[in-house]
């Protein structure tokens, strides 16, 4: 479809302003993970997330809560599980045509509707009850703003490590699934 409209803006002479959402590369101990991002759906989200991504931010970071059959979280914490100063909050872009469906990515958040800084969590499953249904502290949901593209496998495996307590935190691997670094795909 993109590519007809393409042929067409150009056929009639014009040139083509649509922008390709960007792909983002995740490499992590256990493997490579390719990420689509909604910049078209959720642009301040999307923002914020290549903000940290382009300041190395993610990088040597750790995936610190592994439950499986719901969710792998990371972006927030080191080895040693010391949260890292993040940038500003900000504002939750949970819209009903995004679910939270499996391989998909979304921002973590407080019970504070707009509290996302720099952690994020990939569906391992449709978990639709953290969809957005309503204007409501209960209701407004999480943002979804990209969609695992490549590497469900290592997702999958990463849901599988084994986890405990650490420093008071519930569900840490027991071995550090690291973050090595999050890139841009040129």
């Amino acid at each position: 479809m993109r590519a007809l409209i393409f042929s067409l803006v150009l056929l009639l002479g014009g040139t083509a302003l649509a922008q390709e959402n960007p792909i983002v590369v995740m490499e992590t101990s256990k493997g490579t993970i390719t990420i689509e991002l909604f910049a078209d759906k959720a642009p301040g989200t999307v923002e914020n997330f290549l903000r940290y991504t382009d300041n190395d931010f993610y990088d040597g970071l750790i995936f610190h809560r592994v439950i499986d059959g719901f969710m792998i979280q990371g972006g927030g914490f080191d080895t040693d599980m010391v949260q890292k100063s993040t940038y500003d909050a900000i504002k939750n872009e949970a819209r009903a045509d995004l679910p939270n469906q499996r391989g998909t990515l979304a921002m973590a958040r407080t019970s504070v509707v707009d509290s996302a800084t720099s952690q994020f969590f990939i569906n391992l499953v449709d978990n639709n009850y953290l969809n957005h249904t309503d204007e409501t502290a209960r209701g407004f949901g999480y943002a979804v703003f990209g969609q695992v593209i490549d590497g469900m496998d290592v997702v999958d495996d990463i849901a599988k490590v084994d986890t405990g307590m650490v420093r008071g935190y519930a569900d840490v691997p027991n071995e550090s699934v690291i973050i090595n670094s999050i890139s841009r795909k040129e």
